[in-house]
């Protein structure tokens, strides 16, 4: 990014402002790819832990802390500077979703059942639909609340996954 800035500054101490609108252009959307990678890398971590929810039927801690922080970093780095557009909007996510999904499996085979499947294996057991529709509605959440409220917003969603009222009331197996 630092030879396009020495660039823009060249093209409009020279007066070529066609050039230098073209930079900004190139700089917008490397500012644009940057967030979408970010927003990306938090939906995949978020969707291991959903797959996990849903394949182990419990909620630990752990991966209620994950699945609230990936949503509240969604969040943030969703809002454009402008404060009223999104980088995402709430149509974009399916095709966002599908790309990710795969390997949110992959890396999830790691630790979900103890790691006792290969990614193979865990592909088939995963109901793929199911982690969609869920990681959709969290992420839906983020368009209807405040930055302050959503994290309890969140939790309270999260007491209606698998295991988890156990995990709300302190009963995780």
């Amino acid at each position: 990014m630092t030879q396009e800035l020495i660039d823009l500054r060249a093209s409009i101490l020279e007066g070529r402002y066609e050039d230098a609108l073209i930079i900004v252009d190139e700089l917008d959307w490397m500012s644009k790819k940057g967030t979408l990678l970010t927003i990306e890398s938090f939906l995949i971590r978020m969707l291991i832990h959903l797959i996990k929810n849903q394949l182990e039927q419990r909620l630990t801690n752990s991966w209620a802390a994950s699945i609230r922080g990936s949503i509240m970093e969604i969040k943030k780095r969703n809002l454009q500077d402008n404060k009223t557009s999104y980088y995402v909007n709430q149509d974009e996510w399916d095709s966002m979703l599908e790309d990710t999904l795969e390997q949110a499996i992959r890396d999830a085979s790691v630790e979900a059942l103890n790691g006792n499947y290969t990614s193979f294996q865990l592909s088939e057991m995963v109901d793929r639909n199911q982690v969609i529709i869920t990681a959709k509605s969290l992420l839906f959440l983020t368009y209807s609340h405040s930055i302050k409220e959503l994290a309890a917003v969140v939790d309270d969603f999260l007491t209606q996954v698998p295991g988890g009222e156990d995990w709300q009331f302190g009963r995780q197996r």
